[in-house]
């Protein structure tokens, strides 16, 4: 039963006749699309206002009219007779809710905002609707229609998984999408008969750096192999938002480092990543930032290729990079820094073994990764080889999270800054002149701060 006439019922009417339902119209007045439909005995109407007992032999109802008061009517006798009911616009009267739809049948995705926002839900839908083949549907078909001779050639659900993983993101997917069906299908065909023969797929290992943070700010590679993922090896920088986003059934392993306190020593992580790898399982090294910037990636890799195991690198954004941006200090500008030196602050028997004078250059912006405990020594040693006293300095704590917030001080006051903010890791500290255009450059501030709610902090 839909319950008025106008274009907003004509739309749940064609969803609903979509879905093969027979569909019943009370309205005194029926919209042109609507009177189409009833003059091909589409839809049945009954053109008069809503009564009580339009409800009998429904099995759900939708109220689109543009009176509120009969909706409200519609949706207390609904809930009074245990029918599902859908009032247009108006969630709370609501005990069931329609999505946006983006139809591949056999393939049907909904997008939802649980009621909140339906322009928001058809906004998403139409950028999906443009990246998501029509082809879709074909695809499934053709694979529904080897699912069981997959299933008899492939005992394990890991190899099943990888050999449709393969197929799906393969030639065989490409030549349906190009239109070429028959050839996709006789090459499913041969590529299940020959990797039946060799039914083990190899493991392989990829290591992927997870950015600072921000889940907007992985790459599409990133995002598809963690999606691919056996098992997920993730460190203590890998934010919550983006473990969100790897596959759902994927083993979770947590191997995360801070300081003085190591969950899993490095060389037990490197044969770690060896022992699953050669079980036959993907696994996803997810680090934070990248993984060849202070992210003993290179060790890793070098354990993987003398023991023979496959793997693949993809880079992220380091911690420099996403929290300097995010914070709106460029790390280079011809006005005040024309080089730019990443090093990490952590201590080496009892002192952070750097090389000052190289640092203390003019005309330089220096990046001090995990150099909280250590930026007692950092300040006097800039200082005591050559950089003034008032050289400006920042602190980005947890670059580029909703919890992200920025301190600037000078190398003489930032011991001090740190203490009385109670500043904690994870921590960047940038030195140098740059840090001058925060204030004028704090974009995500000034872009953002009407609508973050206060999730972004700045101090001076």
């Amino acid at each position: 039963m839909v319950v008025g006439g106008g274009s907003v019922a004509a739309r749940k009417v064609a969803l609903l006749r979509k879905a093969q339902a027979n569909v019943t119209v009370v309205s005194p007045e029926l919209c042109h699309e609507l009177q189409q439909l009833k003059d091909k005995n589409l839809i049945r109407h009954l053109a008069r206002h809503f009564a009580q007992s339009d409800l009998e032999d429904c099995v759900l109802v939708i109220a689109a009219t543009s009176d509120s008061t009969v909706n409200e009517t519609v949706s207390e006798l609904a809930n009074q007779l245990r029918l599902p009911v859908n009032v247009v616009d108006n969630p709370d009267l609501c005990s069931f809710i329609m999505p946006s739809i983006i139809d591949r049948s056999p393939v049907v995705i909904a997008v939802s905002t649980g009621g909140s926002s339906p322009v928001l839900a058809r906004l998403i839908r139409t950028r999906l609707e443009g990246s998501i083949p029509s082809a879709y549907g074909r695809l499934a078909k053709l694979v529904e229609n080897f699912r069981e001779k997959v299933k008899a050639a492939f005992p394990s659900v890991e190899s099943r998984r990888g050999f449709w993983e393969k197929i799906l993101e393969g030639t065989v997917a490409e030549l349906v999408f190009s239109g070429h069906e028959s050839e996709a299908e006789q090459m499913l065909a041969k590529a299940i008969d020959s990797q039946s023969a060799n039914p083990d797929i190899p493991g392989e290992v990829f290591l992927v750096g997870a950015g600072p943070g921000d889940p907007d700010l992985l790459t599409f590679r990133a995002l598809r192999l963690m999606q691919q993922a056996d098992v997920v090896v993730y460190d203590r920088l890998v934010s919550p938002a983006i473990m969100e986003m790897v596959r759902r059934d994927a083993e979770v392993v947590y191997v995360g480092k801070e300081r003085s306190k190591h969950t899993m020593q490095q060389e037990n992580i490197n044969q770690l990543l060896v022992r699953l790898a050669k079980e036959g399982k993907r696994v996803l090294r997810l680090k934070g930032g990248d993984p060849f910037i202070f992210g003993r990636g290179g060790e890793e890799i070098e354990t993987l290729a003398q023991e023979g195991v496959a793997f693949q690198v993809v880079p992220g954004i380091t911690a420099a990079n996403g929290c300097s941006s995010y914070a709106g200090i460029p790390l280079t500008h011809r006005d005040y820094a024309q080089s730019c030196v990443f090093v990490t602050g952590h201590l080496k028997d009892g002192s952070v073994d750097l090389n000052w004078k190289a640092l203390a250059q003019p005309h330089q912006t220096v990046v001090f990764y995990m150099g909280l405990h250590g930026a007692p020594t950092l300040c006097r040693e800039m200082v005591a080889h050559g950089l003034p006293a008032s050289t400006p300095v920042a602190l980005v704590e947890q670059g580029t999270t909703p919890q992200q917030r920025v301190f600037t001080a000078t190398l003489d006051s930032l011991v001090d800054v740190i203490k009385n903010e109670d500043i904690k890791p994870p921590t960047l500290i940038i030195v140098g002149e740059v840090v001058k255009l925060h204030d004028k450059l704090k974009w995500v501030e000034e872009h953002h701060k009407d609508n973050m709610d206060g999730v972004f902090a700045y101090k001076d």
